[in-house]
């Protein structure tokens, strides 16, 4: 194992401004950023399908680092992290726990959007000890229903941001209205707000690769969540097209004790497009 993570005694609060690491752990060498005061349990964040060091919400970042040590990191194979794109969720959570330990953690709390839940739930199950509290938002269970028409609303999206020369996330993540359109953009401007050192965008061979993953993860039987007894928070928008809401509620009902959060008039990205709202919840439910 070897990091190239220098001390630093300036706390960064901004992720525009957040440094980019790496660590290296076996053969692999992940990118990631942190920032927040360094101490307590670290609050790991999982990201979404094709995303890499440069997709997170800022105004969702921010507000949870304000009192928490918060940690960004690219998957295998994506944006500046080495090696091949797993076929596979369990392999990711795999990958994920590889860099966990090689940053030196044995507890931590994991905030998750879309893939990042899958991912999640998986490390979650795989390694209890681990994770203290989940935050799934966005997300689905292994087996629930329609998650592997995930790869068709994809592509279909993809195709259609094209011929209008707009982000597939606007497409993917918002509902297409009144009220949708303006927060895509807003959302969409927001990522931009880091001007140097920006990630490099995912290959579409790593993409294709993480879309079978999924599909397969749609199509297993389901896991045993009665197992997951973490402090969970799981929230999503009442119309999400990616991964239906419905599946949301079906976390909450196989995950006891859970909370559920349901935001009106939004799609796969409602987290985003409430983001002062759901920031103000998240960092209540992670400060417990």
């Amino acid at each position: 194992m070897s990091t190239d993570n220098t001390s630093n005694e300036t706390v960064v609060t901004s992720y525009a401004h957040a440094p980019t690491r790496t660590i290296t752990a076996g053969d692999v060498t992940y990118a990631y950023r942190e920032l927040g005061p360094k101490g307590g349990i670290p609050v790991v964040f999982f990201v979404h399908l094709a995303a890499t060091l440069d997709n997170w919400d800022p105004r969702i970042v921010d507000p949870i680092a304000k009192n928490r040590h918060v940690i960004t990191f690219d998957n295998r194979g994506v944006g500046a992290s080495t090696g091949n794109v797993p076929d596979s969720i369990e392999a990711m959570a795999d990958d994920a726990y590889t860099f966990i330990k090689a940053l030196g953690f044995d507890t931590i709390d994991i905030f998750s959007f879309s893939l990042g839940g899958m991912i999640a739930q998986d490390l979650a199950a795989e390694h209890p000890d681990l994770v203290r509290k989940l935050v799934l938002t966005g997300t689905g269970p292994r087996g629930g229903k329609d998650i592997d028409k995930i790869v068709a609303t994809t592509y279909y999206d993809v195709l259609r941001a094209t011929l209008t020369r707009k982000d597939p996330k606007e497409f993917l993540f918002f509902n297409r209205n009144a009220t949708g359109k303006p927060a895509a953009r807003a959302f969409v401007n927001r990522l931009k707000e880091r001007t140097v050192d920006r990630d490099k965008d995912i290959s579409m061979k790593g993409f294709r690769t993480q879309l079978k993953a999924i599909q397969r993860y749609g199509r297993s039987a389901p896991s045993d969540l009665s197992t997951l007894t973490q402090p969970t928070l799981i929230a999503n928008g009442d119309n999400d097209r990616m991964v239906p809401t419905v599946l949301s509620e079906d976390l909450h009902r196989r995950i006891k004790g859970s909370e559920l959060v349901i935001y009106p008039d939004s799609g796969h990205g409602g987290i985003f497009q409430f983001h002062e709202k759901f920031a103000a919840v998240a960092v209540e439910f992670l400060g417990r």
